[in-house]
């Protein structure tokens, strides 16, 4: 029930991801609205299971509140049924602190993580990185940070096959004394441990492809995301201006828009599905809550992938093998 598009834009990409991903989706929400749409997509002949959740959470409401008063708020049961073992992943294109807050109660965290992370795949010049945390949690202690960055590791061994990932630290200088006192602190604490750790970050080497794994704070994350976000839709609309304003630049401009649509897939939420909510004892993928049926299809297939590939397992693994705290 969760996102911008919800039902339909998540019925929707729920029967794609049944018809092409090979797996098995519940929808958890209200039953009657849910069968409905379910019937109008032509999609009710497929296996597609609904659990009854009559609540749900706005995205104004105070996550935590909100989710005390509503005991069957629909991602409250959706992450019941994965912790009672009737589902191996979670999916939402929802409220994202709602989500965070209904992982983390029904799976609990993986031993020595105090707070879990959202770990978004970031296209870079090179590649990918994964940016961490994109969100979950806005107010950190420098703790925190060690935490994500070893998370943030152990993952990027997992999804980009990197046995030894290039960490740096999201900052307003490469000096190791910039940044504010949260930052400097983390920079003091990550130069200890046994990572790959190169130091501060800037902005504009965000996607530079230095690190493979990028470590801030939730605020500071979501909002250079969505910053990345906002100047691909800009310079979008600025191209596309620019080429039809001048009738002798049409060929040039037909290779020069092949190429920025190359560009805008590689950088486009919905191609990426959604993100992980790493160290928790269970497969939560948060979406965009722009999310459309190609971005929640991927983000049902990303949490499929994630339990098959027992993403929790190999994440326990690897932080227990390596010293978390320095």
């Amino acid at each position: 029930m969760g996102g911008d598009q919800a039902p339909a834009a998540v019925v929707a990409g729920a029967i794609q991801a049944v018809r092409r991903r090979d797996v098995r989706v519940t929808l958890v929400g209200a039953a009657a609205r849910l069968r409905e749409e379910l019937a109008s997509q032509g999609g009710d002949d497929l296996s597609i299971a609904i659990v009854d959740a009559p609540d749900l959470i706005e995205m104004d409401e105070a996550p935590l509140a909100a989710l005390r008063r509503k005991p069957r708020a629909s991602v409250r049961v959706a992450a019941g049924l994965v912790a009672n073992g009737e589902a191996g992943a979670l999916f939402s294109a929802g409220h994202t602190g709602a989500t965070f807050l209904a992982a983390h109660g029904a799976f609990g965290a993986i031993p020595g993580v105090d707070r879990p992370a959202l770990a978004v795949t970031v296209p870079t010049r090179t590649g990918a990185a994964i940016l961490l945390d994109a969100g979950a949690s806005v107010d950190c202690r420098p703790e925190h940070l060690v935490q994500f960055a070893f998370l943030g590791a152990a993952y990027a061994r997992i999804a980009l096959d990197i046995e030894r990932p290039q960490v740096g630290l999201l900052s307003v200088g490469e000096e190791a004394g910039k940044g504010s006192d949260l930052v400097r602190e983390a920079h003091a604490r990550l130069s200890k441990t046994t990572l790959d750790f190169i130091g501060n970050l800037e902005a504009r080497e965000f996607f530079s492809g230095r690190a493979d794994v990028i470590v801030c704070d939730g605020f500071t994350g979501n909002v250079a995301l969505k910053i990345g976000e906002g100047l691909v839709e800009a310079a979008e609309d600025m191209l596309r201006e620019e080429m039809g304003a001048e009738f002798v630049s049409r060929i040039g401009g037909l290779m020069s828009r092949r190429a920025f649509a190359r560009v805008k897939q590689r950088v486009d939420y919905a191609e990426r599905g959604g993100a992980p909510l790493l160290g928790v004892q269970g497969v939560a993928v948060v979406g965009h809550g722009r999310s459309t049926p190609q971005a929640i299809e991927n983000g049902i297939a990303l949490a499929a992938r994630l339990g098959r590939e027992h993403l929790v397992e190999r994440l326990t693994e690897a932080l227990a093998a390596q010293k978390l705290s320095p």
